[in-house]
């Protein structure tokens, strides 16, 4: 590696730690330390949670969909993304959620449900975390390996350690190091550091292929050279693709709509608003800010892709891979290893920088997440005398390290057996069944323990029994097994839905007090609010994408303008699907047409996004110190739930700030 790739890739990393140091400060409580004292806006919220998509991880799951399926996934997908930002919009699940002032979603459950299937519930989250996060540290150290074009093995006292363990080690010690330090404040100020740094590098790093490496005309060979029904550009040419074809983005979008907040990676961003509708604003604002990302991804992948398909490049590529023993390995490093010999000096830097905070993020906030979850939920509710506030966050940090030392000894031992995508859908199966209680917790009055009990049970039995049957498959019998893993994540998470309505409806005897689940009417309690309510005429075009009084005149631009945006691109689908269907074109039309709409339009907007989101991020900062510094702290605020049968447990106060 160039001397300048090492400054640009630690830089960014010794400013974000520095950051993380100076943080420390400002943790006084359990709500702190869990929820960055509510204090967080919309900036914060979206660029921070979103830093966690930016880790080689995620790079290597988006590089294997693309170099399987291509440009074709995103015509299916023109009809998912109009949903998801009504969902936004509209604050689906997350609006409500918020307004309980839960810190986890297990929480929830015992306001809603029972304390048992609080811990029930919080248990299996902590269990389902553990072996999906059991991967990512692993993948990431492979990636920076050889990415970097590091030695396999280095020699330390003597003894040769494999590089892949050193980097896990390092990479998640700092981890801990930094999430300790202040826990979500930590958390959401270097997230949001780091994901100003990587938007601006995703901006750098697009202009750069553009005015060096890519050449449209090479990369439009490549993709048109495929095999009949597995067409790159051509969406009604791909059905034979295995993973990534129609019924995988089918799947997906009933995902999108039935697990929403499900998966609890990052769930403290869900508690960590400053209002609910800065954690509505949070979501809607961050389909804005993926443009950037998503146009360097498909050109890094792109030129990596059109390299390999010379035949200098092919060779050097097959020769490194051949040094790879593993065959899951092989598959996973191949695009990332093509990348490590086109990128000048100075823009592998920047990959490598947005990968490195990337990892740091990620890690980070699965960390917090997975460990606050097993103290918040298994611990506190099994204890019958409360702790205080220093050995309470005390306890948090401890755990952390647990599950840092869990991922460490699961990554270095565990095979990868799918792509990284698909063992993301299967071990998020297994908690998938919490799909239902949620949904019919916050909108459905009629709700029942006993259905969520059943739900969450169904939903656990079928994804356990599909991996253990894939298992079998692939281990005994030598081939796979004839259902995929995200068909069974699917039937999963459909039966748990089902089973849930049917024994709601059958043991509902009394409804549920929705207005102090969340905190309505004569329950309600003060916010932090620099919202007002607004009086403009809400028409019909604000109603139908979830714009109520609560938005102002650019918040109704932000979130009617990304919605048009994808509005357009899902009546091109419509269309275009219709006219194809009548009267056929090229293959060769189809990848023009992709130049424009998946590298070009989204490059475009990215580089305007990126400045706004940089003044964005910059004010946010700003106002959630001065936010910290003034909060009024709640010692009773720590996640514990008040039942009028068990005055022992100290009530959720809510303290004015």
């Amino acid at each position: 590696m160039h001397s300048l790739d090492w400054i640009v890739m630690t830089l960014p990393m010794i400013i974000c730690l520095g950051i993380a140091f100076y943080s420390v400060r400002y943790i006084r409580s359990v709500a702190d330390f869990m929820a960055g004292g509510r204090n967080a806006g919309r900036y914060l919220l979206c660029t921070a949670r979103s830093q966690q998509g930016t880790g080689a991880v995620v790079f290597v799951a988006m590089f294997q969909q693309f170099a399987s399926a291509g440009f074709t996934v995103n015509w299916w997908y023109s009809v998912l993304f109009p949903i998801q930002i009504i969902i936004a919009t509209s604050g689906f699940v997350a609006y409500r959620y918020r307004q309980t002032r839960a810190m986890t979603l297990a929480q929830f459950f015992e306001m809603r449900y029972s304390r048992q299937f609080r811990i029930f519930a919080g248990g299996l989250a902590f269990f389902a975390g553990l072996l999906n996060f059991g991967i990512i540290p692993i993948v990431g150290a492979r990636f920076m390996v050889y990415f970097m074009q590091l030695p396999p093995v280095m020699q330390v006292l003597g003894w040769g350690v494999p590089t892949h363990l050193m980097l896990m080690a390092i990479f998640l010690s700092l981890c801990v190091l930094t999430t300790t330090f202040g826990g979500q404040i930590t958390v959401l100020l270097t997230d949001t550091s780091e994901g100003m740094f990587s938007q601006i590098f995703f901006v750098l790093i697009g202009i750069a292929l553009f005015l060096t490496f890519f050449h449209w005309a090479d990369t439009k060979a490549m993709l048109l050279d495929t095999k009949p029904g597995m067409s790159f550009v051509n969406p009604f040419d791909s059905f034979s693709l295995k993973d990534f074809n129609i019924w995988f983005v089918v799947i997906m979008i009933y995902f999108n709509i039935t697990g929403i907040m499900v998966w609890q990676n990052s769930h403290a961003f869900n508690s960590s608003g400053a209002t609910p509708h800065e954690s509505r604003m949070g979501n809607i604002i961050g389909n804005w800010r993926g443009f950037a990302a998503g146009a360097m991804t498909t050109l890094l992948v792109a030129c990596a892709m059109t390299y390999m398909h010379s035949e200098a490049g092919k060779a050097i590529v097959q020769d490194a891979m051949a040094k790879i023993t593993d065959p899951g390995i092989r598959m996973q490093m191949e695009i990332p290893l093509a990348l490590a010999h086109i990128l000048p000096a100075g823009v592998k830097g920047m990959l490598l920088a947005i990968c490195l905070m990337g990892i740091i993020s990620g890690d980070g906030i699965h960390l917090h997440s997975w460990s606050s979850i097993f103290v918040q939920d298994v611990v506190m509710p099994l204890r019958k005398k409360p702790l205080s506030p220093k050995q309470h966050v005390s306890l948090l940090r401890w755990a952390i390290v647990g599950v840092a030392l869990f991922a460490f000894i699961f990554g270095a031992f565990f095979p990868l057996i799918e792509f990284v995508s698909i063992w993301f859908m299967i071990t998020g199966s297994l908690f998938s069944g919490a799909g239902a209680a949620i949904m019919g917790g916050l909108y459905w009055k009629r709700g029942t323990t006993a259905g969520a009990w059943t739900g969450l049970t169904v939903g656990l039995v079928l994804a356990l029994s599909g991996i253990c049957i894939r298992l079998y498959y692939q281990y005994v019998l030598g081939h796979e097994f004839f259902i995929s893993g995200i068909n069974v994540a699917f039937i999963a998470n459909f039966c748990s839905l089902l089973s849930y309505v049917v024994v709601s409806l059958l043991t509902c005897k009394q409804a549920h007090n929705m207005d102090k689940l969340l905190h309505r009417g004569q329950y309600a309690v003060a916010e932090i609010s620099e919202d007002k309510t607004y009086t403009r005429k809400i028409n019909w075009y604000s109603r139908l994408i979830g714009i109520d009084k609560d938005f102002s005149r650019a918040d109704r631009w932000v979130a009617g303008g990304i919605f048009s945006y994808q509005t357009i691109f899902a009546g091109i689908f419509v269309v275009g699907s219709l006219v194809y269907l009548v009267h056929p074109w090229s293959n060769a039309i189809w990848a023009d047409y992709w130049f424009i709409t998946g590298i070009c339009l989204p490059m475009l907007i990215g580089i305007v996004t990126t400045v706004w989101f940089t003044i964005g991020c910059t004010r946010d900062m700003r106002v959630f110190f001065k936010r910290l510094k003034i909060e009024k702290i709640d010692a009773q605020d720590n996640g514990s739930v008040h039942h009028e049968e068990d005055d022992k447990v100290p009530e959720l106060a809510a303290t004015p700030k």
